[in-house]
């Protein structure tokens, strides 16, 4: 996955007029961000288990795990990414995220 470099490691105070523009409402902006950070999380979690994977050997012991230090390395690596839920802000405030209207129907069904 490609995390684009200008994204900042800590939170930031937004107001919330910016995150309502898109959508009209906080609480649809909150579950669309929610969403897609559920997405980065899942491809970060399956990247990071791909590298990792490369390391893992049946034979390995506690000792031979803890001194690898690529394995570590790229430990650090993804431990020092934004996390899922600012690069999901980031992305819906610059405009580049898709999202779809679902149909909400107030009206009571007739018998």
């Amino acid at each position: 996955m490609e995390i684009k470099k200008n994204i900042p490691n800590n939170t930031i105070t937004r107001k919330l007029v910016d995150l309502d523009r898109e959508t009209g409402n906080i609480y649809e902006t909150v579950n669309i961000i929610a969403r897609r950070a559920n997405q980065i999380s899942t491809e970060l979690k399956g990247e990071l288990n791909r590298k990792l994977a490369d390391f893992s050997s049946p034979t390995d012991t506690m000792e031979e795990t803890f001194e690898n230090r690529e394995q570590i390395e790229i430990s650090r690596y993804y431990e020092r990414l934004p996390k899922p839920v600012i690069i999901a802000t980031e992305e819906f405030l610059d405009n580049e995220l898709f999202f779809k209207e679902g149909k909400t129907s107030n009206e009571q069904p007739q018998a």
